[in-house]
C-alpha cells in the first residue's frame, strides 16, 4: 500500500510516517519509480507505536514492541526489553506526577493565602432576607467548579438545581479560627457536605437534577474536599462571594473572615423555587432537602 492509505488507515499523518521510518521502526520497499510501497504489516507496526506513545513511551522506546511484531513473535508485551521499558516509563511518570503535585500544593497554598486575604479585606453586608429570594432568578454569575467545569448560576439547566451554601470546612491539619467556635454549626461543613454525599443518589431520584455546594473557601482548599470525601457533586468556590452581592445573601463576621450564613436554594429552571433558612442542624440537612424534595414530587 501506498504511504497516503497507510496514513487514512492508522489515522496518522505522512509526515509521522517519514519520521517512523527514518527512525528505521516501519520501513517501506522503493519501487523502481521512487514510490513507497509498505506492507500490510505496517499497518500493525504504525498502530502499535501510536498506542505505546499515547501511554506515554517515547517513538524511540516502542522498538522493541515493534521488532517483536515485525519478527512474527507473540511475546512482545513480555520480552525482556517491553519489560524494562515498562517500568522505566512508570518511573518517569510517577517522577513526573510527583513534580505536579508538588507544584499543584504550592499552588493551593498561594491560593488559599491569597482568598483568604481577599475574605479578610471587607465583604458585603449582613443581606436581606432569604425568603425573599423566592419567585426570582439568580443572577448570571459564572464559578469554576472543583471537576474544571464552568458553571453559570443563570443558566444551570432544566429540572431542580439543589445549591447549599456552607461558612467553611475544615483541612487536617490547619487550624479554624477560635471565633468560630462560638457561632452553633459554623464548623459543621465537612458533616454537612458528607451528608450530601451519603444521600445524593436519593436527593436525585427524589427530583433533583443537579447539587452545587458553595463557600467562600478557595478552589484548592474546596479541591482537596472532594478529594478527601469523594463527593460525588462538584463544589463552587467563591472567595470573592460575588453570589452574596448579587443575590444579597446573608454572612456573619469570624475574627478577620466574613463568611456566608448557612442556606440552600431549591432552583427550578433558572427561578428560585425554595430557600431552607436558617438551618439549624446542617449535619442532617440533606435529610431535610430530601424530604422536602419526595413531597413536591408527590404534589405535582
Amino acid at each position: 500500500m501506498r504511504v497516503g492509505e497507510l496514513a487514512r488507515r492508522t489515522g496518522t499523518t505522512i509526515r509521522a510516517l517519514r519520521y517512523y521510518e527514518s527512525a528505521g521502526l516501519v520501513v517501506p520497499r522503493r519501487l523502481g519509480n521512487g514510490y513507497r510501497e509498505y506492507d500490510p504489516i505496517a499497518v500493525r507496526l504504525v498502530e502499535q507505536i501510536r498506542e505505546l506513545t499515547a501511554l506515554g513511551l517515547s517513538v524511540e522506546e516502542t522498538r522493541p514492541f515493534v521488532e517483536s511484531i515485525a519478527d512474527g513473535s507473540d511475546d512482545a508485551g513480555v520480552c525482556a526489553a517491553a519489560l524494562a521499558t515498562y517500568r522505566s516509563t512508570i518511573t518517569g511518570l510517577e517522577e513526573r506526577i510527583g513534580r505536579l503535585t508538588s507544584q499543584r500544593d504550592a499552588l493551593d497554598a498561594r491560593l488559599d493565602d491569597a482568598a483568604a486575604g481577599l475574605v479578610a479585606t471587607g465583604g458585603p453586608a449582613r443581606g436581606a432576607d432569604p425568603a425573599a429570594l423566592v419567585g426570582g432568578p439568580l443572577p448570571p454569575l459564572g464559578f469554576c467548579a472543583t471537576d474544571g467545569r464552568p458553571v453559570e448560576l443563570g443558566a444551570l439547566g432544566p429540572g431542580r438545581s439543589v445549591i447549599f451554601v456552607y461558612p467553611l470546612t475544615g483541612r487536617p491539619g490547619v487550624d479554624l479560627p477560635n471565633s468560630l467556635l462560638e457561632i452553633h454549626g459554623a464548623l459543621a461543613g465537612t458533616e454537612q457536605a458528607a451528608w450530601f454525599r451519603d444521600h445524593h443518589a436519593e436527593i436525585l431520584a427524589a427530583g433533583a437534577d443537579r447539587v452545587y455546594g458553595l463557600s467562600a473557601q478557595s478552589a484548592g482548599y474546596q479541591r482537596e474536599l472532594v478529594h478527601r470525601l469523594r463527593l460525588p457533586y462538584p463544589l463552587l468556590p467563591d472567595p470573592r462571594m460575588t453570589l452574596a452581592g448579587g443575590l444579597g445573601l446573608p454572612t456573619f463576621t469570624a475574627g478577620d473572615m466574613i463568611l456566608y450564613e448557612r442556606l440552600t436554594l431549591v432552583v427550578l429552571d433558572g427561578v428560585v423555587e425554595h430557600v431552607f433558612h436558617p438551618i439549624p442542624e446542617p449535619s442532617s440537612h440533606a435529610l431535610d432537602v430530601l424530604r422536602w424534595l419526595t413531597q413536591r414530587r408527590c404534589s405535582e
